[in-house]
């Protein structure tokens, strides 16, 4: 899979490693010393279809501005569309960065249920995977947390291989 996604500041992967003893009754701790912040998917077959796709990517971003970004709380989702459940974040706000989620799914179709409309929710994923009467009390003991604040100005996109756990290019806001 392939993403644009926007880099986080090193006060935003310190808030994550501050947290991570609060998450050791979640079976999978996002143990990355970098963070992400996941835009949209791309959807490309392979690497050939993928400057296709980036190129595509890039002109629906053209002009778009450098945004600001916000993480002041923690939060879960308790049934998310995809993948195993609960999945504990740090919640971003930011108007900004839903106005490039926009351009993105005005020329790539949303993903169903994670991506359209409302459905987009940014964040910073930090743990996922907690069962029984421990998993939710896991999850109360984390959910709704107060964080940092931490504010910053997210002023470059990059594209992403997950396959490989590489960007592979970068494009610089103001587009």
């Amino acid at each position: 899979m392939y993403s644009v996604n926007a880099p986080v500041p090193a006060a935003v992967n310190e808030l994550a490693a501050e947290l991570r003893p609060a998450l050791t009754e979640f079976d999978r701790v996002r143990e990355r010393h970098e963070q992400t912040l996941l835009v949209k998917r791309v959807p490309a077959g392979d690497r050939k279809q993928l400057r296709t796709a980036w190129q595509t990517a890039q002109d629906a971003l053209a002009g778009a501005p450098a945004v600001e970004a916000r993480v002041s709380e923690v939060d879960t989702f308790e049934n998310p569309p995809n993948g195993s459940s609960p999945v504990v974040y740090l919640a971003v706000e930011s108007p900004g960065i839903h106005g490039l989620h926009e351009r993105l799914c005005s020329v790539f179709d949303p993903v169903p249920v994670m991506e359209g409309g409302d459905d987009y929710d940014p964040h910073v994923t930090l743990a996922r995977d907690a069962s029984g009467f421990q998993g939710q009390r896991a999850v109360d003991a984390i959910d709704g947390r107060q964080v940092g604040p931490v504010t910053w100005t997210i002023d470059e996109l990059y594209l992403y291989d997950a396959e490989y756990g590489e960007r592979v290019d970068t494009l610089s806001l103001p587009a």
